[in-house]
């Protein structure tokens, strides 16, 4: 892959939040300043009811429109004639928002690896005075799925006053070892580049191969068995390449050409340390404590996030309801199910709209 500059593209859509009052972390100290790059669409009605908040997965932007298309639209989930839908890209990651690629406004330099760890709930607090500088104190619907769904979750407990309901995606409570497992294989992938070197790097010349690896494993686990068998087999290209190996590369490759590479150890962190009952009575007292409306939708072929910790959140979660998405695609199901999703989320909304 020929050399460029991995800084990711902004939308000119995009607009920025700024607050100069250092914003304190849950794991101890603090960001000097932060930002938060976000998207709008659709627009807030008298009663400033009509609020969503999408919340987006680990590689993902404020750009929902783009890698969550299907779901925009009249009469769909996201519905610019009736919502008003917010997506911000969440704090330490690459799209604008403070993360590593950053400038430390105290050093002058980027934070790179020297940015500081973060949770979901430094995320979620985050994004709440984004919403206030909007003049939002309520939020109709948070929904997101993998990362996002961790967000879903820790603003119902957050912020309960705000979030009037909750649509969690192929997601679970707290991650479990094997999340954890895959996350670190993945950035031992990273750790293992020449290009690394405990984490500096030429801003051009970042850790290709090793963040490429990372992607590659990832994406072993979005998917599934059924999946890459009817779509792959063992078909190979005139090159010699199974198609299957093909697929990764170039999966590899995207990501490298967008994404950074402390960014990248920076979420996957954050995603190990999501724990609802972390600092709280119990995880069950924390579930239990959810008492909006909750609508929890589970991939029955997830490997990464099986649906039994879909089960075990409505088992928790009082009146909650499960959802089922039974297609053969593995955890991506949520991209690319759209219709289905859509029509979930719809009849969620008009739930929500009756309860009112």
């Amino acid at each position: 892959m020929t050399q460029m500059e991995y800084i990711p593209i902004i939308s000119d859509s995009t607009s920025s939040f700024k607050s100069y009052e250092p914003f304190p972390l849950e794991l101890g100290g603090e960001l000097p300043e932060l930002k938060i790059a976000y998207r709008t669409w659709g627009s807030l009605n008298a009663q400033k009811s009509n609020v969503i908040l999408v919340c987006h997965a680990l590689t993902g932007n404020a750009d929902a429109d783009s890698w969550w298309s299907g779901m925009f639209g009249e009469g769909r989930a996201f519905d610019e004639t009736k919502d008003f839908i917010i997506c911000s890209n969440v704090i330490g990651s690459c799209y604008g928002s403070t993360g590593p690629l950053s400038l430390n406004p105290v050093t002058g330099k980027r934070y790179g690896p020297d940015f500081p760890r973060i949770t979901i709930r430094d995320m979620v607090a985050a994004q709440r005075p984004l919403l206030q500088s909007l003049g939002i104190e309520k939020i109709k619907l948070v929904i997101g799925a993998s990362l996002g769904g961790m967000q879903v979750l820790e603003w119902g407990a957050m912020f309960p006053e705000m979030a009037g309901g909750l649509m969690p995606m192929g997601i679970s409570g707290r991650h479990s070892a094997w999340c954890i497992a895959q996350s670190e294989a993945q950035r031992q992938a990273i750790a293992a580049d020449a290009e690394w070197q405990d984490g500096w790097y030429d801003p051009v010349q970042q850790p290709r191969k090793g963040l490429a690896a990372a992607r590659m494993m990832a994406m072993c686990t979005y998917r599934c068995f059924e999946n890459y068998q009817e779509r792959f087999a063992r078909e190979q290209r005139k090159d010699g390449l199974f198609e299957a190996e093909s697929y990764m590369r170039h999966q590899g490759d995207k990501l490298v050409g967008r994404f950074d590479a402390n960014t990248y150890v920076t979420l996957t962190r954050a995603m190990d340390m999501h724990d609802i009952g972390r600092g709280r009575e119990s995880y069950e007292a924390a579930l239990g404590a959810l008492i909006m409306p909750v609508e929890i939708l589970s991939i029955d072929s997830d490997i990464l996030y099986p649906k039994e910790e879909q089960e075990e959140l409505a088992r928790l979660i009082p009146g909650s309801r499960l959802l089922s998405l039974q297609e053969p695609y593995g955890h991506d199901t949520f991209l690319i199910d759209t219709d289905t999703v859509s029509q979930m989320v719809c009849e969620f909304k008009r739930q929500l709209i009756m309860d009112s």
